[in-house]
């Protein structure tokens, strides 16, 4: 199924396109869908971690992913 995805902040630089539709395995848990972009995009391995949010919400690892979803790919925010 397409899972479509969206970059935001260093993300998008590193895999070079702010939206994205990946190509998943029904009933893709999260910790799976990132095994998936760190496969496609070993670019992100240059962050340490990033945040995912599924239709406008964080998500944990566990969190199963349906066809209609957008996932967000959020970067470590730091500031002052």
């Amino acid at each position: 199924m397409k899972i479509k995805t969206l970059f935001f902040g260093i993300t998008t630089d590193l895999v070079n396109a702010s939206e994205l539709q990946i190509v998943v395995d029904e009933n893709t848990a999260i910790k799976d869908f990132k095994k998936v972009l760190k496969n496609q995009f070993s670019t992100l391995e240059k962050i340490d971690s990033y945040a995912i949010a599924v239709n406008e919400e964080y998500a944990d690892d566990d969190t199963i992913l349906t066809e209609k979803d957008v996932v967000a790919v959020i970067p470590p925010v730091s500031g002052g």
